[in-house]
């Protein structure tokens, strides 16, 4: 394996502060326990040691994130491996094919923290530059049995604004309100709630008219949500 594992937790263990370390794996309720140190330097080590030892080529790319997030010790192993992954260096490997990747991290994930940046980020991007053949992905983790792939469904438009895929929103939305498999699962009514407040400042009427249509299935999180803005 690339030297670039070995240093990035070389770097991180050495930037880490043992007095934060607890304070942050318990508001993040996390089993993985904290070196310590907060997402400014961290990003800032994050790129400098990505950017120092690139990776000759896409197997050994995925590897490194497999290794990292795999094997990590500390959850700021597992941000090290979101940002090899979203590196500019590799823009070119963000495509269709990639997915399995991502729906390994965000099963075994399974988190808000890890799961909002790989589905807002790395498969947002995919699913805009791909409509066609990442569609049908995103549709099929709409109805998953793993709440996390249904809420990367449900928020991977964020951002889209005027480029939003209606029809796609539309049923994913659909298919997580309360009577679906997660649907009374705060961090499904949460999405819900967020991907419709985001798309309202694009297409207020859409919103409307999807709340008025679902009154009887949207949770009361999310029909807040939705109207928090109009």
């Amino acid at each position: 394996m690339p030297d670039l594992v070995d240093e990035l937790r070389r770097r991180i263990a050495g930037a880490g502060d043992p007095s934060r370390a607890p304070g942050m794996q318990a508001y993040m309720k996390s089993a993985l326990p904290y070196r310590g140190v907060t997402s400014v330097p961290l990003r800032a080590l994050t790129r400098e040691v990505v950017a120092a030892n690139p990776l000759p080529d896409r197997p050994t790319w995925e590897a490194v994130v497999r290794e990292l997030w795999d094997d990590a010790e500390y959850r700021e192993e597992w941000y090290a491996a979101l940002a090899v992954a979203r590196h500019p260096l590799y823009r070119g490997y963000q495509d269709v094919d990639t997915l399995t990747l991502y729906r390994h991290l965000l099963v075994t994930g399974a988190w808000w923290d890890v799961v909002d940046d790989i589905a807002t980020h790395l498969v947002g991007d995919i699913l805009a530059a791909d409509p066609e053949r990442v569609t049908p992905v995103m549709r099929a983790w709409a109805v998953d049995d793993d709440l996390w792939l249904r809420r990367t469904a449900v928020i991977c438009q964020l951002g889209r604004r005027a480029e939003t895929d209606v029809d796609l929103l539309g049923f994913v939305l659909t298919e997580n309100l309360e009577g679906s498999r997660h649907g009374r699962e705060f961090f499904i009514r949460k999405a819900v709630g967020w991907a419709l407040r985001q798309h309202a400042r694009t297409d207020p009427a859409w919103v409307r008219a999807f709340v008025a249509a679902h009154e009887d299935r949207l949770s009361g999180l999310s029909r807040r949500e939705a109207l928090k803005h109009l």
